[in-house]
């Protein structure tokens, strides 16, 4: 049986709303870095309830072994990964993953890839029709029926993929956005258009590493997609540009990319992020979020902050 959310008791400076839910924390654990949330209660020392909401691995409407490996590989400052989506489908997650989490701890929310409008939109309804707390479309993803152009680098392709998920659920949407296009802000507006109530920004950047010994890239798949700190700068900029659009519609954003230490935290805030996302840190740090919160507070209390959200969209441009 799974257990109902319930209000979470938490810390006053730390707790803040996202599409409607309250989270114990503005810091969110990133699709694909925590499997389907049960991974990471095998750590000792971990809970739950030291982070607002996990995002689930991502997930099609079929079961896909994913690509061949290597499939991750270390780069300076980051990570390369082209993992392929594997999973086992979405009737499988609802039906004996979703059971096995604690609601009452933080929120979940769910991961949708699809490679037709339509199947984005089976898979909703699938998601819908269980507790899940929110879902994330993954609109990164090849539109097999345009030749395989990612729905997230065409701003029309993106609203009609929103748009098809909004009719499908009530359940809060937050579209993860691509930054391999050419304009990140003009994609959100026609996507906050569509009916989409959040953001996820950004997504991994396309990247590439070479063995000089075979001459050959290490990735499989050729290239893969990059997270890391190496890529923090890029994620600010477009943080800042999303919220540009979005804070004129009040829809809060998560930002993400190379979030290490809580000074990333601070200035993915600033730059306009409701909450936080914490993916490839957690690969070396399984335990960061609860110092990242711990120094959190620190900086607010010092500052005589009485709530993180009071952060949100601060940045003052220079002149």
């Amino acid at each position: 049986m799974v257990k109902k959310s319930v209000k979470m008791k938490t810390n006053e400076k730390l707790n803040i709303d996202f599409c409607g839910l309250q989270f114990n924390s503005p810091l969110v654990l990133l699709s694909g870095c925590v499997g389907f949330g049960e991974e990471y209660t095998r750590i000792s020392g971990f809970s739950n309830r030291d982070v607002g909401a996990i995002c689930l691995k991502g997930t099609t409407l079929e079961p896909r072994l994913g690509n061949s490996p290597h499939r991750i590989s270390e780069t300076y400052l980051g990570m390369l990964n082209a993992i392929g989506l594997q999973n086992p489908g979405s009737q499988v997650v609802v039906d004996e993953y979703l059971p096995n989490l604690d609601f009452s701890e933080t929120r979940f929310i769910a991961n949708l890839s699809g490679t037709s409008i339509e199947e984005y939109e089976k898979i909703t309804r699938i998601f819908d029709d269980s507790p899940i707390d929110a879902m994330e479309i993954n609109i990164s993803c090849p539109n097999v029926k345009k030749g395989g152009l990612e729905f997230g680098n065409d701003p029309i392709m993106s609203a009609k993929v929103v748009e098809a998920c909004r009719k499908a659920t009530k359940k809060p949407l937050i579209t993860k956005l691509s930054p391999n296009q050419t304009d990140i802000a003009e994609n959100a507006r026609c996507c906050i258009e569509a009916g989409t109530d959040g953001f996820a920004v950004i997504n991994t950047i396309t990247g590439m590493a070479i063995d000089i010994e075979k001459r050959k890239p290490v990735i499989a798949n050729n290239q893969g997609g990059l997270s890391g700190p190496a890529i923090k700068p890029i994620a600010l900029l477009k943080v800042h540009q999303v919220y540009q659009v979005a804070k004129h519609h009040k829809i809060p954003i998560i930002g993400q990319g190379g979030i290490t230490k809580f000074q990333d935290v601070i200035e993915f805030i600033i730059a306009g992020s409701t909450a936080v996302g914490i993916g490839t840190a957690l690969f070396y740090q399984p335990l960061v979020c609860s110092k990242l919160n711990q120094e959190l507070t620190e900086y607010l209390e010092k500052n005589n902050i009485s709530n993180v959200l009071d952060l949100v969209g601060t940045l003052e441009l220079n002149i």
